[in-house]
């Protein structure tokens, strides 16, 4: 399986903005941008919480689909503020990203967390996008191949080959989140190539990780996205910034039509 044969995922991550109207329109602007479009990428909207279910209405019956930022590994229990797979599942969520950078780094996620939750997300059929990546201090010290491959590695831990079918991951590196650094798009595609090897290796299957989409998140932007997507192992965006105005999200997913395209024409 080659590149092309992946899915083009560009999935927009909110983060804490958008007010419940806020995200009503532009939900819906992005919906009637892309009706009855061709050669479209899959596209996933992830806004806070406090906005799944409007997000939910407002794309009805059309092919974007919605995820959450964040969730609790557990079904239900005295967990406060905190929000189960079993009541994303019920409101009609299809996607979860687990183990974002700024989880990791501001609310004490951990390696062990993430694989609670990606097992969580299996068990309630939902679509996980799993974050990796290193630190500036990491990645200055040489340590992005070992950072990177031990997050995956942990991510995976006691999860059977059988259960990756609706596995995505995505290398962001934290130095280039919401800093207007990007990581060079050769070094991007280095990296999600190791850890596609690392998946490929963990499993003995080589084809397996052949079959897993990897996105790159950091400083996305109609700008830098083509060189991105033209890399052999950069299947998509998780988007940040980007993803708040549509016009520029829009520009975005634009760019994932083009992959798709290009790889129907060459099938």
């Amino acid at each position: 399986m080659n590149g092309q044969e992946r899915p083009v995922i560009i999935a927009g991550n909110w983060k804490m903005h958008k007010t419940r109207a806020e995200a009503v329109e532009l939900s819906k602007t992005i919906r009637n941008a892309v009706a009855g479009e061709k050669d479209l990428p899959v596209v996933v909207l992830c806004p806070p919480f406090t906005s799944l279910e409007a997000a939910l209405s407002s794309c009805e019956k059309s092919e974007i689909q919605i995820g959450a930022q964040n969730m609790e590994h557990r079904d239900s229990g005295a967990f406060t503020g905190e929000v189960s797979p079993l009541m994303l599942k019920d409101l009609g969520v299809s996607y979860v990203i687990i183990g974002h950078s700024e989880r990791r780094q501001l609310f004490g996620e951990t390696n062990t967390s993430v694989n609670l939750k990606f097992k969580a997300a299996l068990k309630h059929k939902l679509v996980a996008i799993v974050c990796v990546g290193e630190t500036l201090d990491e990645r200055e010290s040489n340590l992005t191949d070992a950072v990177v491959s031990r997050q995956v590695a942990a991510a995976l831990d006691d999860v059977d080959a059988a259960d990756l079918k609706t596995l995505v991951i995505a290398y962001e590196p934290v130095w280039a989140i919401g800093t207007g650094k990007v990581c060079e798009a050769d070094e991007a595609n280095r990296v999600c190539k190791l850890i596609r090897a690392t998946v490929g290796n963990l499993y003995g299957n080589k084809s397996l990780s052949q079959s897993i989409p990897i996105l790159y998140g950091g400083s996305v932007k109609p700008s830098n996205i083509d060189e991105q997507l033209a890399q052999s192992d950069i299947d998509g965006s998780l988007v940040g910034g980007a993803s708040l105005n549509a016009e520029e999200f829009l520009a975005l997913v634009k760019s994932g039509q083009k992959k798709v395209g290009l790889a129907a024409s060459r099938s």
